[in-house]
């Protein structure tokens, strides 16, 4: 029979008594209420997770665990050996779209999250981080383009490109299509900088930033550069991918950066033929970035399928989250959503970077 003596006596055994505020047991059902080491939202999860497979282990399954986590107090004066930039005057939040390592789609994924957030109606920059290789303009139909000057407050600023709703910067609008950028890594965090100071973003619910692959130079210049509000990975669901896919979140995770990871994009997630749109055959691994999702205890926001269109609709400069009422484009929004829910839950748990939070979940419906 379970036994609240029995219940204390297991606490102490696995070393969670003094997280635990109060516990009570009524028949199968155990109430614990602790509070967790950490405010991150992956360490709350880790420690829901370890905490129910610990008493089904002991007790059974058919103990029904009941945890209320709470975050710990956090402290009056901020961590001094944070590295943060200084906010950018009318952006509410900043959000890194990074991988582990290149060609697994990530600056698709962030072509068509920025549209996908403009339909539902936020007010969305995309800023295109990938000095070597920028995509930005030929996946939202820009190239060729050149952003103009303009006065602000008595300085001159470049006006971002802007379609589909997004403003957009990219090192591609001034070099030529058949252009090398050959530069060492001052020159390029230098150009970045001024893309991201020396521009008229305007007001802007969102900037995503699509980094580019690996961890570096540039990660750490827009680190240093701005207050990153959290970061979103993409990833194919293969061994080899995944296994950057870790790296690149220890570095969000590295005590001098301290970004929260708002969860994990899996790409290339199954392959749909158009003439069995029922079907999925797992190419690259079947649910490895959920695997890996748990095991680090952040969310997975979406799996996005390997369809034909999703790459033609890029080469040709239209993302395929803009086709209406298709399952590429209800899968992005779900998608989003679950960025915007990941992004709430962080500003309500964890204390504010310099740019303001978003507080509601408004605009999580596209607009009809």
């Amino acid at each position: 029979m379970l036994t609240k003596s029995k219940v204390q006596d297991f606490l102490k055994e696995i070393e969670v008594e003094d997280l635990v505020s109060n516990f009570q047991v009524m028949g199968d059902d155990i109430y614990i209420d602790m509070t967790a080491h950490s405010p991150a939202m992956h360490e709350k999860k880790k420690l829901e997770v370890a905490m129910k497979q610990a008493f089904a282990s002991e007790f059974g399954e058919h103990v029904n665990l009941k945890l209320k986590i709470t975050s710990p107090e956090l402290p009056a004066t901020p961590v001094t050996n944070e590295i943060k930039g200084k906010q950018i005057a009318g952006i509410q939040n900043i959000i890194a779209i990074a991988s582990g390592k290149g060609g697994v789609g990530k600056s698709t994924v962030a072509a068509n999250l920025a549209v996908t957030l403009a339909k539902m109606g936020f007010k969305v920059g995309l800023l295109d981080a990938d000095i070597y290789g920028p995509s930005v303009p030929t996946m939202l139909d820009t190239e060729g383009q050149k952003p103009i000057s303009v006065e602000v407050n008595g300085r001159n600023l470049m006006k971002p490109i802007e379609n589909y709703g997004v403003k957009m910067l990219s090192i591609g609008y001034f070099s030529g299509a058949n252009q090398a950028v050959v530069w060492r890594g001052p020159m390029a965090s230098k150009a970045l900088n001024q893309m991201i100071r020396d521009a008229d973003w305007g007001e802007l619910d969102f900037l995503l930033i699509d980094l580019p692959p690996g961890t570096g130079d540039i990660h750490l210049s827009i680190i240093q550069e701005v207050p990153v509000t959290g970061a979103v990975i993409v990833s194919t669901p293969q061994h080899v991918a995944l296994a950057d896919v870790r790296k690149g979140i220890a570095m969000f995770n590295m005590e001098s950066i301290n970004i929260p990871v708002l969860g994990l994009i899996e790409n290339m997630a199954y392959f749909t033929p158009e003439e069995l749109p029922e079907n999925k055959y797992y190419i690259f691994g079947k649910q490895g970035a959920q695997f890996m999702a748990e095991d680090l205890g952040i969310p997975v926001l979406g799996e996005i399928p390997l369809i034909q269109s999703i790459r033609e609709a890029g080469d040709v400069g239209r993302p395929a989250a803009l086709q209406e009422n298709s399952k590429i484009s209800e899968i992005y929004v779900k998608t989003a959503q679950n960025m915007v829910e990941s992004l709430v839950e962080r500003n309500k748990n964890l204390p504010a970077t310099e740019a303001v939070k978003i507080t509601t979940m408004a605009g999580c419906s596209p607009k009809k």
